[in-house]
């Protein structure tokens, strides 16, 4: 008798809303055991078979103490997925060194403190799955979203080179790059905090484009997540065809999960 493949353990971060909780829902549906990681657990609206965890990906100390958690109850981690940041909207020229530092601490060192939180356990287990959350603009960046966009190239160098480094030890890491997606992310975006009346008008064409953006279905980017949580190389080449990535992909969903 063939044996049960054992649960998969997820964690993901800013598992509190948009595309982080859609995705903790789908996967728990799917059978995963998922740990959803937000700030504030008393804050936020119980999941299904979703459990949440403290941790701050800006704190070393709440991260270390969020991922130990987990493995002190579960014993490892399957699949990371980092899935927290934000966005921060102006000119580049505006954008004040301590918005920069600020968002780089959460966009960029938040992916690197829970990488190197679950590594040490991935490596013991000689197996396990990063999926670091990109953005389309962290290959095809855009005006007046410079620190946004330079972020996220930041996490796509990272996580190719990192990629290298782990495969092998039994462990992938692979990126996801949504493009516009109806989710709060837009709505909790930050304004650059010095504006200059130079670019004042195609700033604010930006901001108010991106407030009245297409109304993408949120389930398009979390299949993607899930398609990536059992075939980690494919969704960069999905990704990178645009934003319709299940639509044009070579596979359709049903045989991506047959692998």
């Amino acid at each position: 008798m063939s044996k049960k493949p054992r649960q998969k353990v997820v964690l993901i971060t800013g598992a509190s809303t948009g595309i982080g909780r859609a995705t903790a829902k789908l996967l728990a549906s799917k059978g995963y055991q998922v740990y959803g990681a937000v700030r504030s657990p008393e804050r936020v609206e119980p999941l299904p078979g979703v459990e949440l965890v403290r941790v701050d990906v800006r704190d070393d100390a709440s991260v270390a103490a969020g991922v130990d958690a987990v493995l002190r109850k579960v014993g490892r981690i399957d699949v990371l997925v980092n899935n927290a940041g934000y966005n921060l909207v102006g000119a580049v020229e505006e954008t004040s060194i301590e918005q920069a530092q600020a968002l780089f601490d959460t966009n960029v060192f938040g992916v690197l403190r829970m990488m190197r939180a679950v590594l040490p356990a991935m490596r013991r287990e000689r197996s396990g799955l990063i999926i670091n959350v990109s953005s389309v603009l962290g290959f095809l960046p855009a005006p007046f979203m410079g620190l946004y966009a330079s972020s996220k190239h930041a996490v796509e160098g990272r996580s190719e080179s990192l990629d290298h480094e782990v495969r092998g030890l039994g462990i992938r890491v692979t990126l996801v790059e949504p493009s516009f997606t109806n989710t709060p992310f837009e709505t909790n975006s930050q304004r650059a905090a010095d504006p200059i009346e130079a670019y004042s008008e195609q700033s604010g064409r930006t901001a108010a484009a991106l407030a009245g953006k297409p109304r993408e279905l949120i389930e398009r980017a979390v299949l993607v997540l899930y398609a990536a949580s059992l075939v980690p190389r494919a969704v960069v080449a999905f990704a990178r065809r645009g934003a319709t990535v299940i639509d044009t992909a070579p596979l359709t969903l049903d045989e991506i999960i047959g692998h």
